[in-house]
């Protein structure tokens, strides 16, 4: 893939990293108001640490190698997976559900089956999208970070 490209990519992760900030800068001061407050504070710290996250993959991003598909597959998949697992906190904290699913953080919290199911459904895919994308860019990262000239 072309240096552009990857560096284009880097930027817009980086722009989805800040972006985060925003969102858990904003739902901070909304976490008492939440069906399940533990849950929402989750969220809050789970969409700052995503938003680190994003910002470094993003700056490591241009100095990836990787081809133009498997290139736009992990980024597409971490974007994805990182979004889905925040918006799958957020309707249980919203929600006051997700003991099927996230027992420790909803400490105790449990919905309807319907609730949980929906959750569940846009939780579940998050992980295997998240674990290849991490996959691609390790394979990303391969040689050596030192160049030597011939």
């Amino acid at each position: 893939m072309s240096a552009t490209a990857l560096a284009v990519q880097g930027h817009r992760l980086i722009q989805a990293g800040v972006a985060l900030f925003l969102f858990t800068s904003f739902q901070g001061f909304a976490v008492p108001y939440f069906a399940a407050p533990n849950l929402g504070r989750s969220v809050h710290t789970l969409s700052g640490f995503t938003g680190v996250l994003l910002v470094v993959v993003g700056l490591v991003w241009p100095k990836l190698k990787l081809t133009p598909m498997p290139s736009r597959l992990a980024f597409w998949f971490l974007v994805y997976s990182a979004l889905a697992t925040i918006a799958g906190f957020v309707i249980a904290a919203v929600l006051g559900a997700g003991g099927s699913i996230i027992p420790i953080a909803a400490a105790g919290a449990r919905g309807s089956d319907a609730q949980e199911m929906l959750i569940q459904l846009v939780m579940y895919p998050a992980a295997p999208t998240g674990i290849i994308s991490f996959a691609l860019i390790l394979w990303g990262l391969r040689g050596s970070a030192v160049h030597e000239n011939p």
